[in-house]
């Protein structure tokens, strides 16, 4: 029998049923525990999903805990990833980890000084689209990748998002919220990065929520909206990234990478299935053959049909490594490579210069089927 780490969340808003409801399909996992600075909300988490509500010091201090599930908003998540590995916790977090690249070198200083495992989201990169991107990658199918081109863009969050304060405040912004599901899959099928340059601007200065219960409150923009990146790649790729909350309609791809062989047109990083679609030197644009794996099956009913959703596989992912005594997809090198690039890329935007980083790690290894089946119960 699998040994089961025991899991407690910290944070229970609207992501936080996500790993609720994903979790049992897992390996390794079991959640014990939730809590919340609103303990009107770890308990009613706690009843929908029949765990212990405590407060936040008193899931530190439960020696069932053997990980941390960081849920908080980003402005709270070093503090609250610290907190946990003082307590002798393994920590994963919602994206991004931490908001500066010294926040991050202080949370893998007190990891390795205590033995102890960081990992974060995004896992989407994953999902069963992606990694079959990656087969494709590894097997040559566009030959070596030279460039390529990225987009998320969108009007922004204040029309859905309850209470989307903490998206137009230092901390948020389109790089530090949805960049990370493109700069994982771009390190899950290029490599590493070896400097970055940033053009970053802001179209308004103030937005009006027009969501429910809020509708009509004006809040500040204090984070640039619009950011567009230059990427270039350790293994001499040059990739261009666009996010923006500043666009209400557009029709580029999300992802496009170019070979010395052809070009590979990657679905939304955002999401774990989607086709995948490649041309060779005929630019023939046609659409892998499907395969069968685990993380890309419809598991979920959404308001655009059904889709594959299998958040908190890097969490799991993270479990069997540690029980198994290996990498963890998810690792701390790969997801503080991933807020270095996006934090230089604010600076260069800020300071008009080329930014090399400090910061590098290794690919993940690729999740196969049968890698992926592995994780699951």
């Amino acid at each position: 029998m699998t040994k089961e780490l025991g899991v407690g969340i910290i944070g229970c808003g609207n992501i936080s049923t996500t790993y609720f409801s994903l979790s049992p399909l897992f390996k390794g996992l079991k959640v014990l525990a939730c809590a919340d600075i609103n303990a009107q909300a770890a308990k009613q988490r706690a009843e929908e999903y029949g765990v212990v509500a405590q407060t936040i010091e008193e899931l530190l201090a439960n020696d069932e805990i053997d990980v941390v599930v960081n849920l908080t908003i980003p402005d709270a998540h070093y503090p609250v990833s610290k907190a946990a590995l003082e307590a002798g916790k393994h920590v994963y977090s919602e994206k991004p980890l931490v908001l500066s690249l010294e926040q991050g070198e202080e949370l893998r200083r007190i990891a390795k000084e205590k033995g102890l495992a960081v990992g974060c989201a995004p896992d989407t990169f994953l999902g069963g689209a992606h990694q079959l991107a990656r087969k494709f990658v590894d097997d040559g199918g566009i030959g070596r990748i030279t460039s390529g081109a990225c987009y998320v863009m969108g009007p922004g969050m204040e029309m859905w998002h309850p209470n989307p304060d903490f998206f137009f405040l230092p901390g948020g912004g389109p790089i530090l919220d949805m960049g990370p599901y493109y700069i994982a899959n771009l390190i899950n099928l290029v490599g590493p990065v070896k400097r970055v340059a940033g053009l970053t601007s802001k179209a308004s200065e103030t937005r009006t929520i027009t969501s429910q219960p809020r509708n009509g409150e004006i809040i500040p923009v204090k984070t640039p909206t619009t950011i567009q990146a230059l990427l270039e790649f350790v293994s001499g790729a040059t990739i261009t990234l666009t996010a923006s909350w500043d666009v209400w309609s557009h029709r580029h791809a999300n992802m496009e990478l170019y070979g010395t062989d052809g070009s590979l047109y990657v679905p939304d990083p955002n999401f774990f299935g989607g086709v995948v679609e490649a041309s060779g030197r005929d630019k023939d644009i046609k659409a892998l053959e499907a395969w069968d794996h685990p993380f890309g099956k419809f598991n979920q009913e959404s308001p655009n049909g059904p889709r594959a959703n299998y958040r908190t596989a890097g969490l799991a992912d993270m479990a069997m490594a540690l029980i198994e005594g290996r990498d963890a997809r998810c690792s701390l090198d790969r997801t503080l490579h991933g807020v270095d690039i996006m934090t230089s890329i604010l600076k260069s935007g800020a300071e008009g210069r080329f930014v090399d980083l400090t910061t590098t790690c290794t690919q993940p290894a690729a999740l196969g089927i049968e890698e992926a089946q592995a994780l699951l119960k």
